[in-house]
C-alpha cells in the first residue's frame, strides 16, 4: 500500500492512493534516433565502462557520461540505447535504460532481433 504525503485521512488522499496503484495504461517506448542503437550489456568493466552487444552486430566498449552517472544504475542484461562515437565505431556512450515493461513492448514491436536467449 502506498503512503500519502498528507497526514490526514481525507477522501481526497484515499482517491490519490487508489489512482497511484493502478498503472495499466499504454506503455510509450523511446526508440533510437539517428546514429543511436539498441544494445544489451554483456559485461561490466568497472567504473562507468561496460561491454555492450548492439543490434547492428557490433560489440562496443561503452561508458556512462558524467551527467548520467548517478542517474543510471546498470547491470548485465539491461537493454539500453547507445550512441556510437563519431571517430571510433567500437566505442560509445550510454544514453537511456529501458524498463522491463518497455522491453516487452519492444519485443512486440519486433525491435529486439538478436538470436541470444537474453530476451
Amino acid at each position: 500500500m502506498a503512503f500519502s504525503k498528507f497526514k490526514d485521512k481525507s477522501k481526497k488522499n484515499k482517491a490519490l492512493l487508489v489512482n497511484t496503484q493502478s498503472n495499466d495504461g499504454p506503455v510509450r517506448v523511446k526508440l533510437p534516433v539517428g546514429r543511436e542503437v539498441i544494445g544489451v550489456i554483456t559485461q561490466r568493466c568497472g567504473g562507468s565502462r561496460m561491454i555492450v552487444s548492439c543490434m547492428d552486430g557490433k560489440s562496443r566498449n561503452c561508458r556512462v557520461p558524467g551527467r548520467k552517472r548517478r542517474g543510471l544504475w546498470l547491470r548485465e542484461g539491461d537493454i539500453i540505447i547507445v550512441e556510437p562515437w563519431e571517430f571510433d565505431e567500437n566505442k560509445g556512450d550510454v544514453l537511456f535504460k529501458y524498463t522491463p515493461a518497455a522491453v516487452d513492448r519492444l519485443k512486440k514491436m519486433g525491435k529486439l532481433t538478436m538470436d541470444n536467449d537474453e530476451f
